[in-house]
């Protein structure tokens, strides 16, 4: 149960015993009773946050996919504690990601990558996640998962991967100068998530250092994307650095008991790889290796 629910489990509680003392005489103090409430209620293990972007150009991993029409990517994320404790072992948890694309271009939806189109024509990607984090000493996180990047408009093939997933929070040592790196590696194991001739192999590296801004959260994410054994087309092995900054509102009027909902704006410029390029395609949607995407959304956290 949550903190919003224990407050209104409490105020029912002593709205419940304050009517009662109007007809008995010596019941038990309603502090009494929302205390033993507090030691019975735990805290819910069921954690998440449920969103929306607009983004003006969608890169993946590198490579461009679109950067014409509207480009709306819901999502949501859940997290399910399975384990918390003290020891070298702080907390384990099952993590679920539903993440989606939808393109009012249609992309893909006539052939474009080579599809065969569907009566789901605007919706170009839809990508699930499954993994576990474990999270030592309360700082670093290691998370194996696995991830299956669907196109419903049939624009590409399902791939499959697995990977891992190492970040450290630096919050300790480095205070407000956090830097929050992380890396990861993933692997092919059906089909190719990236534009290479093989199941190939990607890798990623990051940091997002952030800091308190007035009502607003500022962060500066940067990270850079790699490939091998042909992940990339011409078996390329740099995919991409990217440099953004991103503001965070929180929108403070809506009740704490709907979850803590934000909006956010940011803007990334990406270097993007020669081996990023798909033949035939960018050159019509007219691709650069330097792009500057523009981007904003919607987020509700629980």
């Amino acid at each position: 149960m949550t903190k919003h629910s224990l407050a209104a489990a409490c105020t029912l509680t002593l709205a419940s015993l304050a009517l009662a003392s109007t007809g008995f005489a010596g019941t038990a103090a309603p502090a009494k009773s929302c205390k033993q409430m507090k030691e019975t209620i735990k805290e819910s293990c069921i954690t998440g946050d449920i969103g929306i972007d607009i983004t003006s150009m969608y890169i993946a991993r590198g490579i461009s996919l679109e950067n014409q029409g509207a480009i709306l990517q819901p999502y949501i994320d859940l997290s399910f504690r399975i384990y918390e404790g003290d020891g070298a072992l702080t907390k384990v948890s099952l993590d679920l990601g539903f993440w989606n694309s939808f393109h009012s271009r249609h992309t893909g939806s006539g052939g474009f990558f080579g599809g065969g189109g569907s009566t789901t024509n605007a919706w170009f990607e839809s990508d699930f996640t499954a993994g576990l984090s474990f999270v030592f000493n309360k700082n670093l996180t290691l998370s194996p998962y696995y991830r299956a990047y669907m196109s419903p408009n049939d624009a590409f093939e399902t791939a499959q991967d697995i990977g891992l997933r190492i970040a450290y929070d630096d919050t300790d040592l480095l205070g407000a100068w956090a830097l929050h790196p992380y890396a990861l590696v993933q692997f092919d194991v059906e089909n190719s998530s990236g534009n290479g001739t093989d199941e190939g192999i990607y890798y990623e590296v990051g940091i997002a250092p952030g800091m308190q801004v007035g009502p607003v959260m500022l962060s500066l994410p940067i990270k850079a994307g790699f490939g091998s054994s042909n992940y990339y087309a011409d078996n390329a092995n740099f995919g991409f650095l990217s440099a953004g900054v991103n503001a965070e509102y929180k929108l403070a009027f809506i009740p704490e008991c709907l979850g803590d909902w934000s909006a956010h704006a940011n803007a990334t410029y990406y270097r993007l790889g020669n081996g990023t390029d798909i033949a035939g395609v960018s050159a019509i949607r007219d691709r650069d290796e330097n792009e500057v995407v523009f981007g904003g959304g919607l987020r509700i956290a629980f």
